[in-house]
C-alpha cells in the first residue's frame, strides 16, 4: 500500500502562519503518511518545535539542505 506524500511549500506564507500551517498539515496526516516541507532556510526551529509539541509521532529527514531551498520529509508515526 502506498501512502501518499503531501508537499507543503512555505516559501509564500506569512512568516506568523508557517507554523501554525505546518502543524495543520501535520495534524491531518494518518500514521504513515509525510508531509515534505519545502521552505527557504533550515526549519531547525521548528524540528525543536515539534519535539515540544509533537513528541514520538514524527520522523524528520531533509531530502536538500540548501542553500537556497530546504526540503524536510516529516513521516507521522
Amino acid at each position: 500500500m502506498t501512502m501518499t506524500t503531501i508537499e507543503l511549500d512555505v516559501r509564500p506564507i506569512p512568516p506568523r502562519e508557517k507554523h501554525p500551517s505546518i502543524f495543520r498539515a501535520f495534524d491531518a496526516l494518518t500514521t504513515g503518511q509525510s508531509l515534505v516541507l519545502v521552505n527557504d532556510h533550515d526549519p531547525r526551529p521548528l524540528h525543536y518545535q515539534f519535539m515540544a509539541e509533537r513528541p514520538d509521532s514524527f520522523d524528520w529527514a531533509y531530502e536538500a539542505s540548501g542553500p537556497d531551498v530546504w526540503r524536510v520529509r516529516i513521516t507521522r508515526r
